[in-house]
């Protein structure tokens, strides 16, 4: 059986950010969901209002400029508003670099089955 999905896109501001305690918290590796984060592989976290849009954990993104997509493994800070952080390990010369960007995503948002 097919999967119907509706796909939706937005423009946000895209920063960067590593699993180091002082750019998070006590628990680097371990995400707002409780997920494990594993430098080399490609996550993102999202701010809250994408979370309420459907862009929920686990949801795979297409990130423009970027040719593989990105899993949903972490959430923001309340603050921030049409926001991703995206996963760059230990590597904080690499996320200084990216800096911070306008750009879109696009992502899918599964149908629910109404038969139960």
């Amino acid at each position: 059986m097919e999967e119907k999905c509706t796909s939706k896109s937005f423009e946000v501001t895209a920063t960067a950010y590593n699993s180091l305690a002082y750019q998070t918290n006590s628990h680097p590796n371990i995400t707002a969901f409780g997920d494990s984060l594993v430098p080399g592989l490609r996550y993102i976290a999202v701010s809250r209002d994408l979370i309420d849009s459907g862009l929920v954990h686990n949801t795979q993104v297409k990130i423009e400029g970027f040719d593989s997509l990105f899993t949903v493994k972490d959430k923001m800070n309340r603050r921030w508003r049409k926001r991703i952080d995206i996963y760059m390990g230990k590597d904080v010369h690499k996320a200084k670099k990216w800096g911070k960007k306008k750009l879109n995503i696009e992502y899918c948002i599964q149908a629910k089955d109404s038969l139960h």
